[in-house]
């Protein structure tokens, strides 16, 4: 674990890292850094072309005229905000996995930035090397946080929980499926529940089936693995709201009988980030102690095309009573979230989210960065508030009443698929049909929740995408916003 503190410019260590804004733009450290290095510090700046742009980071070799062995310049560009720290921080991160000592003096270029700055550099540092061989975790011991005060330092060890928390939902997805089954994120569940004093309840498939969960049961039918639906109470005294969580947990999704192509299976893995985020940002919630009541669902299962799976025509009645006739088995995760969120809705939060890698075509209206935001009530604005002030993108989306007949059903009370253009959509609609009168939030995090390529404080792969805006919206209902 990277150890966090205070420090000064002129304690030695391995690396040490300083914010440059646009046009060269020194702050106090970096006019230090100048006096220090004279002439030939701009001489090596020219040489690389560096001026402080947003994104660029250049490493200058400490050359004996400095404490610390190099010094990171990343820069900030014209307009610096805490998403920019973060961004900046977890470059450095990145790039040096290998110092065992940094400092820095980023957080000193905005109020309360060291928390920003904290959480950027340790997300940054993340790698997932279970399988490798020969791994090469990072030798970074501490970070110090230049400038920061007692209370800066505790907003930064509050971050730390969060980054923490973000790993963990990244370890879970980047993990093979054959490693997690339902039983074993079932197991994580209540490792956290022994850890926090969560309460967990976990339904197995005899108790699914009294319950009358036919979306999950319906969906697991071809598979080995029995589902298994997760149930997580944090109850604090005092809470001042409460919210539930929905996450998607298809722990594997080929596809089931409308069978995926093969290059399509190949990141289904992370078919249950919604799932891992949800179970993440509970612990990390109950860990920093905010006082509002969270129920938290994780519906688990995976997709596949046994011989007893689920049919094209097959019609499924979910928790709340309500019928879907399956015409795409592909289309499975608004089935098992039907039996989620009515069990959320029977518990009568003051508001429900739920998080989930859906629908392909919220990709191709957003991109991969940018999850899509469907919702009822004034919950998609508390969630785009919350979201803003993560640092995770969202975006609006439309959720028109008149779409809702494009899911009618000739035989069942709707049916799980409707016309291609609208996809995302659609698949919100029908999830509308099961959360009551409760504002509600929708997450389509099936472009966020993968990264094609590293970039700042984002690993390749899972992304832990969700588990900020969770932990940002709970502090928010905390305080009435």
């Amino acid at each position: 674990m990277i150890e966090l503190r205070t420090g000064a410019l002129e304690e030695a260590a391995d690396a040490l890292v300083i914010g440059v804004g646009a046009d060269r733009d020194w702050d106090d450290s970096g006019r230090w850094l100048a006096t220090r290095m004279g002439d030939w510090l701009t001489g090596y700046l020219d040489a690389a072309d560096f001026t402080g742009k947003e994104g660029e980071l250049l490493t200058v070799p400490g050359a004996g005229l400095v404490p610390q062995g190099c010094v990171v310049l990343v820069g900030l560009g014209s307009s610096i905000d805490a998403e920019g720290l973060r961004r900046a921080a977890g470059s450095a991160g990145r790039a040096l996995m290998r110092a065992g000592s940094a400092a820095t003096t980023l957080g000193s270029r905005l109020a309360d930035g060291h928390a920003a700055v904290a959480s950027g550099f340790l997300l940054g540092q993340y790698s997932f090397q279970k399988h490798r061989s020969q791994p090469k975790p990072s030798k970074t011991e501490s970070l110090r946080l230049i400038g920061a005060g007692e209370a800066d330092l505790a907003q930064a060890e509050r971050a730390r929980v969060v980054a923490g928390a973000v790993a963990k939902a990244r370890d879970l997805v980047n993990e093979p499926s054959v490693n997690k089954p339902p039983e074993f994120l079932a197991g994580v569940a209540r490792d956290i529940g022994n850890r926090t004093g969560v309460r967990v309840n976990v339904y197995e498939k005899e108790e699914l089936a009294a319950g009358g969960f036919g979306g999950i049961l319906g969906v697991n039918a071809g598979a080995t693995h029995p589902a298994r639906l997760v149930e997580m109470w944090y109850e604090p005294a005092g809470a001042r709201a409460f919210l539930a969580i929905v996450g998607k947990g298809i722990v594997f999704d080929s596809g089931g009988l409308s069978l995926k192509p093969a290059e399509a299976m190949e990141t289904m893995k992370t078919d249950m980030a919604g799932a891992a985020a949800t179970l993440a940002a509970v612990e990390a919630i109950a860990t920093l102690q905010i006082p509002v009541k969270v129920l938290a669902i994780t519906p688990l299962t995976e997709n596949m095309p046994g011989g007893s799976a689920l049919r094209p025509g097959d019609v499924l009645k979910a928790r709340n009573g309500k019928t879907i006739e399956v015409l795409n088995t592909d289309a499975e995760g608004r089935l098992v979230l039907a039996d989620g969120l009515s069990l959320a809705a029977e518990a009568g939060p003051d508001l429900i989210v739920d998080l989930a890698t859906l629908t392909g075509a919220c990709t191709i209206a957003l991109g991969e960065e940018i999850a899509g935001l469907f919702g009822t009530g004034d919950a998609p604005e508390k969630v785009r508030r919350a979201a803003e002030v993560a640092g995770e993108r969202v975006w609006p989306m439309p959720l028109p009443a008149d779409y809702r007949k494009k899911m009618d059903s000739d035989v069942a009370d709707m049916k799980n698929t409707g016309p291609r253009p609208g996809g995302a959509i659609n698949a919100a609609l029908l999830l509308k049909e099961f959360v009551g009168d409760i504002p509600w939030a929708h997450l389509d995090i099936a472009g966020p929740a993968r990264a094609a390529e590293a970039g700042h404080y984002v690993a390749k792969g899972a992304t832990g995408f969700g588990v900020r805006t969770l932990v940002a919206l709970a502090e928010a209902l905390a305080t009435g916003a």
